[in-house]
């Protein structure tokens, strides 16, 4: 069958019904259909059923993507800053309800006594979000992340601390400081004592500008309405600091999720903690948000997404079924949720539903 037909049958053809999971066939049907460019797994339990990757990761030298492709995870990089800062928590070094003022006395901040290390991973600091009125401009000029901070993470109180959870960068960049400041060692050496050495995450890091890193992939950004895709625009991916600065694979992921659902880095009563929802603020847990069922997921289940231009990232985690779905791409053409909740119906067994 040609390809030409093969896409009109798969267009056509917007319900299936599988006796076995045939994650390749809507793999396919996403890359050629609605412009996938990225890997998926899909694993239960922490055992990988599925993993497969569609596209390029590379357009202008035509590479195309592999099961290990790296990528930029941005936002999935909270996960990692929440659980460092649980584990100084944990041993006793940074207390959950102190201010930020108490770790970081040289804040200038009017949130400095107000705003607490709970506000902070829950986005409820109040804290004017400076950066966001200037899209990419405060990412494309280096500077140091006490500069960062002392620009654009000490505005105004917009809200009371504790009120309301407005996501932001702003919190992660300041618990990036504060993990730094409390453990004596830099965000990446504690990264590597804490989470990646142990785990043996060899294709996890910080993303660097200025490093060749291999099997790195350029991310693009598609314009819905001319449909060209295009090389993102310049920045300093580490500028994102402890918000969003990180790359990795999807096998390094479901390696990191397996730990932190199996209280693998952190202690039982530790992870509860991460882990706890709080529906008042946006139903948020620390690093994640949660909810004990919401639409396709009829069950507890977390979620971390990432995106910065066209580096997109979808992370799921089940609490009953023990899914995990986890989809990275280099380009923002697809609808990244929507098709981690087709691979979850399909590893239910369930009747899969291609929205239009």
């Amino acid at each position: 069958m040609g390809r030409q037909l093969l896409l009109l049958v798969l267009l056509l053809s917007t319900t299936w019904g599988f006796g076995q999971p045939d994650y390749a066939k809507l793999i396919d049907y996403y890359h050629q259909a609605k412009n996938f460019n990225g890997a998926v797994l899909v694993a239960t339990a922490g055992k990988i059923d599925f993993v497969r990757a569609a596209g390029v990761a590379d357009r202008e030298h035509n590479i195309p993507m592999q099961v290990d492709t790296k990528f930029k995870v941005a936002s999935i990089s909270k996960a990692f800053t929440a659980v460092l800062t649980m584990k100084l928590v944990e041993e006793g070094k940074l207390d959950l309800h102190k201010t930020i003022g108490e770790y970081l006395p040289s804040y200038s901040g009017e949130a400095r006594d107000k705003a607490t290390i709970h506000h902070l991973l829950t986005y409820a600091s109040g804290i004017e979000n400076q950066a966001e009125p200037l899209a990419m401009q405060s990412y494309q000029i280096k500077l140091s992340l006490d500069a960062y901070i002392e620009k654009y993470c000490s505005g105004p109180l917009v809200s009371q601390p504790g009120t309301s959870s407005n996501y932001a960068n702003t919190e992660y960049i300041l618990l990036h400081k504060i993990i730094e400041r409390v453990s004596g060692m830099d965000y990446e050496q504690y990264l590597a004592s804490v989470i990646l050495n142990p785990l043996r995450l060899e294709s996890t890091g910080i993303c660097y500008s200025h490093d060749i890193i291999p099997q790195l992939a350029d991310a693009y950004t598609y314009n819905d309405s001319t449909q060209i895709t295009k090389r993102d625009e310049p920045y300093f991916t580490e500028m994102f600091f402890g918000a969003g600065g990180m790359y990795s694979t999807v096998a390094d992921l479901l390696v990191f999720d397996d730990a932190v659902f199996k209280s693998k880095i952190l202690n039982a009563q530790t992870t509860n903690q991460l882990l706890q929802i709080n529906t008042d603020l946006g139903y948020t847990a620390y690093g994640f948000w949660g909810s004990d069922g919401w639409g396709t997921f009829a069950e507890k289940f977390y979620y971390r997404t990432g995106g910065i231009l066209g580096a997109t990232s979808n992370w799921i985690h089940t609490m009953d079924t023990q899914k995990n779905i986890i989809v990275m791409s280099n380009t923002n053409a697809t609808n990244l949720y929507e098709l981690s909740e087709q691979l979850y119906l399909m590893s239910l067994g369930k009747e899969v539903v291609i929205p239009e």
